[in-house]
């Protein structure tokens, strides 16, 4: 016996329930929002006004990456409205910042067949995610479960080689600090000495990439931040290297499936105190970028 005495569920819907409200959902999720099982995120807005569009209900945020949600809410099944509506908030966001990834996500008790015929229509271009939401009763207690039922994030996101709009190393400066672009420098410093002297730093608006004569050569990129520098080194995942890099320290944020690459956070000292790690680590990333 483990102790816990068994209490049957019950299944109710929020919708027929006069005591609760899209409002009451919206703070439950606001209040944590990873309850939705889309990662760590961070709450940027609640109702957020689009002009001439309404209000999107919630704005969230990767914590450590690039990416936001745009979430619409519906009580009951979904239907052709607020499809639209999320849709539309989607758009809008993207458009008003180009510098994040952007996924249009729609929570509904009933995420219909409809619904889904309806979306397989747009053939993967807009990236959507579709969580059923089932609130379910025990004794005076309630609780929701987020279920997801359609992925397509990875679907229509640009890859970093393809945002080339160039800028400068002052607009970085300004993004993150002159520090932290420095730190740019230090790791350029090291591919030039140990892999390849013609390389140089390119600034793109959404990263620092590297190139030879001006062509692209991203097997690594730079993002400078206020406080720390992020490196993403393509390189395929495996185990031992995330082993190896944890080992030592270093900030092993994520691996991103999206662009096959490594995220790891940089801060001060960390260049010089784990540089045969991180030359090793750029070595591989050139070889298999040569390959």
């Amino acid at each position: 016996m483990t102790g816990y005495t068994y209490v049957k569920p019950e299944s109710i819907s929020l919708k027929r329930r006069s005591e609760f409200s899209e409002k009451w959902v919206q703070e439950r999720i606001a209040e944590d929002p990873k309850i939705l099982g889309l990662g760590d995120l961070i709450l940027r807005d609640v109702e957020r006004i689009q002009p001439g569009a309404g209000r999107l209900d919630l704005l969230l945020q990767d914590a450590d990456a690039n990416l936001r949600y745009e979430l619409e809410l519906q009580l009951g099944p979904t239907d052709e409205s607020h499809i639209i509506r999320t849709i539309e908030y989607w758009d809008i966001e993207r458009k008003r910042y180009p510098q994040y990834d952007h996924v249009a996500v729609i929570v509904a008790e009933d995420i219909t067949s409809r619904f889904l015929n309806v979306i397989s229509l747009f053939n993967g271009v807009i990236p959507l995610v579709a969580i059923q939401m089932n609130a379910v009763a025990v004794g005076e207690f309630v609780t929701l479960v987020f279920s997801k039922v359609l992925d397509q994030r990875t679907v229509g996101i640009l890859e970093e080689e393809e945002e080339e709009e160039v800028t400068d190393r002052a607009y970085w400066e300004q993004r993150g600090t002159p520090a932290t672009v420095k730190m740019a420098d230090e790791l350029l410093r090291i591919i030039n000495e140990t892999l390849d002297e013609t390389l140089a730093l390119k600034y793109n608006k959404f990263y620092i990439g590297m190139a030879r004569d001006g062509e692209p050569q991203n097997f690594a990129i730079f993002r400078a931040q206020k406080q720390a520098l992020r490196l993403d080194v393509r390189l395929a995942r495996d185990e031992a290297t995330e082993t190896r890099l944890e080992e030592v320290g270093l900030d092993l944020m994520e691996y991103s499936a999206r662009t096959g690459r490594y995220r790891i956070r940089l801060r001060k000292g960390d260049i010089e105190k784990h540089r045969e790690v991180l030359t090793g680590l750029l070595q591989e990333a050139y070889a298999a970028f040569m390959a």
